[in-house]
């Protein structure tokens, strides 16, 4: 009899591919290279900023950032054209040079293009509304029939100004660790709640401004992205402010809150043309008030670019923060000579990154092209421009205030606890928040010091940046270079 005892199967084993946790990956660079924890490269997934979404997640996930921004872009040439004694068909122009330029500095600073590429992170660029008031002052101060050349005359030496200034921003980084950038951060999005506050109740000037028909809009429009916050999944969760501000229009139809006039107003087509105001005017004062203008413009830019940074888990070395700002120079600069107005980051469209989760450059990119064919088409402009300034104030609400959260969970990785820190975050803060409390508090002061000093965010950083100076002396080290951590997942249900 055979004892022999027939073999056991042989037991299987399933492998499956180590994960990039598994592997110690972090993420590092722009294209998708991670490194492992032997410091050596190795394959990864591609980074979110990185990743190509499909058409049916890009194109509405895009809308929300073209919603977010189209208010903000034409506001500027909206307060700059009647200053300088512009008719309204100079008025469309100004307005429809600001969309283009938005558009290509966007897709320019995105996507790159050779030597002139961008930050390629999830940043919109255009027409900064940061100087608003010195570029007034320009305009009432120069000779009358030549306010808008000496404009931009002025921006275009400020361009010029922000690309040989540009290269040595990127070099401060190490003045910007997470106690300064998180109080940079919180201040941009406190000090942005004024701007839909004011949409909220109707828009500045609006005959109707403060009404209860524009506040009930504003609060119905915020209860319903509430609301599809709450109750959607997926995707839909992430396009929940786009929908929202359908729901709100479409709420405003019945009621007549609709404004069609700008239809009436506009062309089909229209293409900027070179000088087309006239040869720019160049006025050593006006140069001067530009380049200060310039300077804020670039501190908060390079803020926008470390804030995004945060929200993406993506270092933001100093190459990236000096590329960023090339491109403001350069839209900055060409921009000029159609009537572009000094461009700079647009802090609104970090808040719907912050806010839906979709990380991806592509989709700004997107965006930055929609934005584009505005600018060429007017009429498309208006189809935006339907949107009431109380739905926009009611979603505005949201994605300012996501801003501000942003700054909070950065302080909570600056460590208050140790050393003057606190300190450091309370004054930096309660600076920052005074041209809030007293917006005139400045008026006898000479106007660099306002344009400066009366810009909360700008006065906010300065101080942090000073104070952590002095507290934790970031000129005895080199600066030290945070670890990226592996992405996190979208903020999908």
């Amino acid at each position: 009899m055979d004892r022999s005892v027939p073999p056991s199967p042989r037991p299987t084993l399933t492998v499956r591919p180590p994960s990039a946790v598994d592997r110690g990956i972090r993420f590092k660079g722009e294209l998708g290279m991670a490194i492992n924890s032997q410091g050596n490269p190795t394959p990864a997934a591609c980074h979110p900023v990185d990743e190509k979404l499909p058409a049916k997640q890009l194109i509405p996930a895009a809308f929300q950032h073209v919603g977010a921004m189209y208010a903000g872009v034409v506001a500027p040439p909206l307060i700059i054209g009647p200053a300088c004694g512009l008719d309204q068909r100079d008025q469309i122009v100004l307005i429809s040079v600001s969309l283009l330029v938005a558009g290509l500095a966007t897709l320019l600073q995105t996507l790159g293009a050779g030597r002139f590429a961008g930050n390629r992170l999830p940043f919109v660029n255009a027409s900064s509304s940061a100087g608003l008031a010195s570029l007034l002052t320009v305009a009432h101060s120069a000779p009358e029939g030549h306010r808008i050349q000496t404009v931009l005359g002025a921006v275009l030496v400020g361009g010029l100004f922000c690309l040989a200034v540009g290269p040595f921003f990127g070099r401060l980084m190490r003045f910007f660790p997470h106690l300064v950038t998180g109080v940079v951060i919180t201040l941009i999005g406190v000090s942005l709640m004024t701007v839909p506050v004011a949409w909220v109740q109707g828009g500045e000037g609006a005959p109707d401004f403060g009404s209860a028909a524009n506040l009930g809009l504003a609060l119905f429009t915020l209860v319903v992205i509430i609301v599809l916050q709450r109750v959607l999944r997926g995707f839909l969760k992430q396009i929940a402010l786009i929908l929202g501000m359908v729901v709100g229009t479409l709420a405003a139809a019945p009621f007549g809150m609709l404004d069609t006039s700008t239809f009436a107003q506009t062309s089909l087509f229209a293409l900027p043309m070179p000088l087309q105001f006239g040869p720019p005017e160049f006025h050593p004062a006006a140069i001067l008030a530009v380049c200060i203008v310039i300077l804020v413009a670039m501190t908060e830019s390079s803020a926008g670019m470390l804030a995004i940074g945060e929200i993406c888990d993506r270092e933001v070395e100093k190459r990236v923060v000096t590329r960023g700002l090339r491109v403001d120079g350069i839209a900055t600069t060409v921009g000029s000579l159609f009537g572009g107005l000094p461009t700079s980051a647009f802090a609104q469209n970090v808040g719907v990154v912050s806010l839906t989760g979709v990380r991806s450059r592509f989709v700004v990119a997107f965006a930055g092209g929609v934005m584009a064919l505005l600018g060429l088409f007017p009429m498309l402009g208006g189809v935006v421009s339907l949107v009431p300034y109380p739905v926009l104030g009611g979603a505005g609400l949201m994605l300012f205030g996501s801003i501000a959260a942003s700054g909070i969970r950065t302080l909570s990785r600056a460590h208050l606890e140790q050393g003057h820190n606190m300190f450091v975050v309370s004054v930096s803060l309660a600076v920052g928040l005074i041209p809030l409390a007293a917006p005139t508090i400045y008026q006898q002061f000479p106007q660099w010091f306002q344009t400066v000093f009366g810009t909360g965010i700008v006065a906010g950083a300065v101080v942090a940046v000073l104070l952590n100076m002095i507290f934790n002396s970031p000129l005895r080290a080199p600066a030290a270079k945070p670890v990226p951590q592996p992405a996190a997942p979208a903020n999908g249900g």
